[in-house]
């Protein structure tokens, strides 16, 4: 079997540098996690990607790898020059870190406003004996900061995969994503929501409730308000240094002509409002 091009696998240069290509694995091991991706090969190549990153971020491993075949140790032998292990103590065992670990979180609106603890089930590759990766289930309990916003990433170090050797552990990133909600859409820390107000409020203004992912909050509706103003509420939107800010969209509520007393006071508005046009 032909040996696998680990640059190919990474989509980067043979000359690339450490940081593009742990950038590119990062980049692949989010697409190809199987806890995210829904490609029927995705375990596989999330297995090749994992197998490359593992050769080309070792300098030593990177090294032997893009050795030419007539140069490699294999073929021509090893003979180290006398005296050439002096001054290193070989009781100390090698030890590599393990690797990074991706998946997506899925959270309400209200755990950006308030903070939350939740408890995961993830897919954990573990090494065997035999060096084959198996995937076993794992929970973890992850605390949700207050202020957390949509596509925000979470480190949570030494939770990733554990390393060979006795090394440090990888670091597990969590890609937190809102749910969404059926009254607040929410955009970077600004959020939305829909006011509906009858005419008359509309009209001459009025006082009303409005609920927030959080709490409540009392908003003044200015007089002569039409139909999609936006009315904003400073620092209730995301929190955060700055907080984002909440924005309540008027939408004016046509009560029904269905009964005589609602037709005759829409006939009366319309004699009273003979210069009004509502198509200039």
């Amino acid at each position: 079997m032909p040996p696998k091009d680990y640059y190919a696998l990474l989509g980067v240069e043979r000359g690339a540098s450490h940081a593009d290509i742990k950038r590119a694995y990062r980049k692949l091991a989010r697409k190809y996690h199987p806890d995210v991706s829904r490609e029927p090969d995705a375990e596989a190549r999330f297995k090749d990607v994992a197998e490359a990153y593992a050769t080309l971020k070792d300098e030593q491993k990177r090294a032997a790898y893009d050795a030419p075949p007539e140069e490699s140790v294999s073929e021509r032998g090893f003979r180290p020059p006398p005296g050439w292990d002096s001054g290193f103590d070989f009781a100390e065992q090698w030890s590599a870190q393990g690797h990074d670990q991706h998946a997506r979180i899925r959270i309400e609106l209200g755990d950006c406003y308030r903070g939350a603890r939740r408890t995961l089930t993830l897919s954990i590759p573990t090494l065997s004996a035999n060096g084959t990766v198996n995937w076993q289930p794992r929970e973890l309990d992850v605390n949700i900061p207050k202020g957390i916003r949509d596509g925000q990433h979470l480190r949570l170090a030494g939770q990733g995969s554990a390393a060979p050797g006795g090394g440090r552990a990888g670091d597990l990133y969590l890609e937190v994503a809102i749910a969404p909600h059926p009254r607040f859409r929410v955009e970077g820390l600004d959020v939305y929501t829909d006011l509906p107000v009858s005419p008359w409020e509309a009209a001459l203004g009025t006082r009303v409730t409005i609920p927030l992912p959080d709490g409540s909050v009392d908003l003044t509706v200015p007089p002569g308000s039409s139909s999609g103003r936006r009315l904003r509420l400073r620092g209730k939107g995301i929190p955060g240094k700055p907080a984002g800010d909440l924005y309540a969209l008027i939408g004016i509520a046509i009560p029904p002509a269905d009964a005589e007393p609602v037709q005759a006071a829409y006939r009366a508005l319309a004699a009273a409002c003979t210069d009004f046009n509502p198509r200039p």
